[in-house]
């Protein structure tokens, strides 16, 4: 049983809009979410605009509601913009996990925290666990860092996930790691994405129950929150180009020390998950991608080969937002 009513903040990010409107047909009425004032296109009932740097307006909202759970995935990932504006980064990642924590401090409720696997520098290879010390290399990794600090600090009692790439939609179709790369391929624009940097993604659904699990529970502390299946960049693009039946020489691959200085990447990040495993009795997340006609496996050139095969929207909408279409 989860505890109601749940405030859900941050719903125009991936992981928070594709756990809202979940929640809220399981739970009518009883679940509302935040989205930013400037994101003015995200609209519908239960859909609250208001900026969660604003403590003022967060702890009218609980007035109003009496929340009795918060899922706080508010934060700005992109990470060029946060290199460019840290001021931006740090009231998105900091000042808004401050005063989530503050206020669901002062009303008793349960609060589970979202961070990144960004937290970390990738120098080393990978498989970090929840004892590493983060050393982040970018800007938003640093502000990440500082909110999780912030919360433990405030509310001891809360749970705190580093999550990874959360695959689903985005709510404006180019946001996420799936729908920017889509969405240049789509267009017929090429995408360079790297083969060294190295990420834990999960889809969307399966997190949606590690929410709940943790909502409606005590436990407390950080957890690493990531799939069983270590993926670079360049096989995402794989598979997404691949999965739509896109022109294989769209995607370009480089290592990252190739890219330009804005921003920083970071390489190896992928994470060790085994203690949210034991938590939950055992992994809750499916590889991504399930579908293993889709996982590249470290072959750079898989997804020139075609042979019989026949991509489209549907397939990146069932085997890569979602584990139900097996294509081989």
């Amino acid at each position: 049983m989860l505890p109601l009513p749940i405030l859900v903040t941050g719903v125009s990010g991936v992981a928070g809009y594709n756990v809202f409107f979940p929640l809220q047909a399981a739970y009518p009425g009883r679940v509302i979410g935040v989205r930013p004032t400037a994101t003015f296109r995200l609209t519908g009932p239960g859909i609250v605009a208001l900026d969660t740097e604003d403590e003022t307006g967060l702890d009218a909202l609980f007035r109003e509601y009496r929340f009795r759970a918060v899922l706080n995935t508010t934060g700005n990932c992109a990470l060029k913009a946060c290199e460019v504006s840290p001021t931006l980064a740090y009231d998105t990642n900091v000042v808004s996990a401050r005063n989530i924590a503050r206020v669901a401090c002062a009303w008793g409720a349960r609060l589970v925290h979202l961070s990144s696997d960004l937290v970390f520098s990738g120098l080393r290879a990978g498989n970090y666990d929840e004892s590493d010390t983060p050393d982040p290399v970018t800007v938003y990794g640093k502000t990440m860092a500082e909110g999780e600090a912030i919360v433990r600090d405030t509310l001891p009692d809360a749970a705190i996930l580093r999550i990874s790439l959360p695959m689903g939609p985005s709510f404006n179709g180019h946001a996420g790691a799936i729908d920017w790369i889509d969405s240049r391929f789509r267009k017929g624009r090429p995408a360079t994405l790297y083969f060294d940097e190295v990420r834990s993604p999960t889809y969307c659904d399966d997190l949606n129950r590690v929410f709940a699990f943790m909502l409606a529970g005590n436990s407390s502390g950080l957890y690493h929150c990531g799939g069983p299946r270590a993926v670079t960049l360049h096989q995402i693009g794989q598979a997404v180009n691949k999965a739509g039946g896109y022109d294989p020489m769209l995607l370009h691959g480089c290592p990252r020390h190739q890219a330009g200085p804005i921003p920083p990447r970071a390489g190896n990040v992928s994470m060790n998950s085994d203690k949210l495993y034991r938590l939950m009795g055992g992994c809750p997340f499916r590889p991504w991608p399930h579908d293993e006609s889709l996982n590249p496996d470290g072959d750079r050139g898989w997804h020139y080969r075609r042979e019989g095969w026949s991509g489209g929207r549907k397939v990146i909408e069932e085997s890569l937002y979602r584990a139900t279409l097996q294509t081989g």
